[in-house]
């Protein structure tokens, strides 16, 4: 039992080290890649962020909500931010209330003008469950885009002027994307922490849903 219970400290401590190595990494090719984009980076935990933007559905969840590995400034002509994301939810269990740490990548583009909530995801199991329950969801002249995204807004008409086609073509072309658009905020939410190489790619696919943003939304919400 005594090697057991040796053994067991032995492969904790060994985890401890590895998570903080790879945390170390992360950080340096993180700012490694901000000074390539000429981005400023913070790796300092960031609670201001989550209360900021506590109006994005992706944001509002669980407890203890902060920013960590923060991205900021101009790329590609637009104000952006990119940040790892963390919250805490509970469970009870036998030997008492289990914290379980939840982490994600979050990408975030100013807005010159402000818009209505707009949700686009990946329709899946619970989508199709809130439905049934009343959560309906916009659909489209386009079987495809209806089945493969779940789009929800208070106002159909700004949901089909973003979701035009060329908006649904890179949609398509990028099924795991989900989007987020409110007051001045276009956001991109991910289910996971994104390698460094995949930060950069997905900043250029913000770039790349905003420039798909009908122009004419702009001089009708400015």
């Amino acid at each position: 039992m005594p090697f057991l219970i040796v053994a067991v400290l032995v492969i904790i401590v060994i985890g401890a080290i590895y998570g903080m190595i790879q945390a170390r990494k992360r950080v340096e090719g993180l700012f490694e890649l901000a000074q390539r984009l000429g981005l400023n980076f913070s790796p300092a935990e960031d609670c201001e962020l989550a209360d900021r933007y506590g109006f994005l559905k992706q944001l509002a969840q669980g407890e203890n909500r902060f920013a960590r590995n923060v991205l900021s400034g101009t790329y590609q002509q637009n104000p952006v931010l990119a940040f790892d994301f963390h919250y805490e939810t509970y469970t009870q269990g036998k030997s008492g209330r289990q914290t379980h740490h939840h982490w994600f990548s979050f990408f975030i583009l100013t807005l010159p003008a402000f818009f209505p909530d707009l949700t686009i995801r990946r329709e899946n199991f619970f989508t199709k469950v809130a439905e049934v329950f009343g959560y309906q969801d916009i659909k489209f002249e386009s079987a495809e885009f209806s089945k493969a995204f779940c789009v929800r807004s208070p106002d159909k008409k700004f949901a089909y002027d973003v979701c035009n086609a060329k908006m649904m073509e890179y949609l398509l072309a990028n099924r795991d994307l989900s989007v987020e658009i409110e007051n001045q905020v276009l956001a991109l939410a991910f289910d996971t922490c994104l390698s460094v190489g995949q930060v950069e790619t997905n900043l250029r696919r913000l770039v790349e849903i905003r420039s798909r943003l009908p122009e004419y939304l702009f001089t009708q919400n400015a």
